[in-house]
């Protein structure tokens, strides 16, 4: 295995990157490890370093001493064996260009992001790898009912790191283990990647039905056929059926569709109250990934012959071909079919 790191940075100062840097300083806290974000403003790199806060996420959260900030990229991958990526999705490309010549040669790279990237249909792995000449032991990903507050809060949760190497992904989870997270170890990357992106799209038209004041047995029904509909895609792409049965998949699915602290259950109940997506867009204050990934879900499952009955007819809520009061007659009126069936 790897040795302890003395630096980690975290490229993004959203409510996950900032979260996920107080797991890892507090895991690392007796070990001196040196944690480092890097926020695109520099007002918010100003407030962590000075008040250990970062209220526009986090609220009150009170971070670690040994985190600190920066708005320079180059600075915070100074010197970083571990690389954790929590920017945007869409943005991915774009940042891993402006700043990999900062990276360390050997340094490992993690994505906590849960998107496909428009127009590629890729997912964030698949990004890294392109944008970043990497060997793939040195890629990973971290997935799982992974709701920032409740973490931030230290109320206990579980995650999954996949990586293609075992040892790497076992290193990573020695480095984000506490006595609230606990991570486990997966070698399918794929099936972790699709679980956690596709959830968002079901969260979406989970929150559709809240803001419409449908009961619990409409939200169940969605959860439950979204995960097949999610498994049907992973294992198309190569992914395991166990993977989306774990906290990768299921775990992550049941959080998203049903916490109110989910941005993409928000959106959803924001739709279904009647707000058109500029306005929902409007009150977000952080991005509801499935807004922007929706098509891309679709266009993949739709390359490789994956029926996505419930992911189609959200995307056609969200580019306005269909009304959120018709999206249930559309998912209802659907050819009858065992429920075993993978088609």
């Amino acid at each position: 295995m790897r040795p302890a790191p003395g630096k980690i940075a975290v490229m993004g100062a959203g409510s996950w990157g900032t979260t996920f840097a107080k797991v890892l300083a507090d895991s690392g806290a007796e070990a001196g490890t040196e944690i480092m974000i890097w926020a695109r403003r520099d007002e918010v790199a100003v407030e962590i370093n000075t008040k250990h806060t970062n209220s526009r996420y986090l609220r009150e959260t009170v971070l670690p001493s040994n985190i600190t900030c920066s708005s320079s990229a180059a600075e915070v991958l100074a010197g970083a064996d571990l690389v954790v990526l929590a920017v945007p999705a869409q943005s991915v490309r774009g940042q891993l260009s402006s700043f990999k010549d900062s990276l360390e040669p050997n340094s490992v790279l993690m994505s906590l992001m849960k998107g496909l990237e428009r127009d590629t249909d890729a997912r964030m792995s698949e990004v890294i790898a392109a944008e970043v000449d990497i060997s793939p032991d040195r890629i990973a990903v971290l997935s799982g009912p992974n709701l920032a507050m409740e973490i931030a809060r230290k109320q206990p949760t579980a995650s999954v790191v996949a990586c293609s190497d075992l040892d790497t992904a076992t290193w990573i989870a020695s480095l984000c283990s506490t006595d609230y997270f606990r991570p486990y170890t997966n070698s399918d990357i794929i099936g972790v990647e699709i679980g956690g992106i596709a959830k968002n799209v079901i969260a979406l038209a989970v929150g559709i039905c809240d803001g419409m004041g449908m009961g619990d047995n409409t939200k169940s029904s969605l959860i439950t056929r979204g995960l097949a509909e999610t498994t049907r895609l992973a294992l198309a792409l190569g992914g395991s059926y166990e993977t989306l049965s774990g906290l990768a998949g299921l775990g992550d699915l049941v959080a998203t569709c049903s916490s109110s602290l989910s941005r993409n259950n928000t959106a959803g109940r924001l739709l279904g109250q009647g707000l058109y997506l500029d306005e929902v867009n409007d009150r977000m204050s952080q991005t509801a990934e499935g807004i922007k990934s929706g098509r891309a879900v679709l266009d993949l499952a739709t390359r490789h012959n994956v029926e996505v009955p419930i992911t189609e007819a959200v995307v056609m809520v969200l580019e306005g071909t269909l009304s959120v009061e018709n999206m249930g007659a559309r998912l209802l009126g659907r050819q009858l079919k065992s429920e075993g069936e993978l088609t």
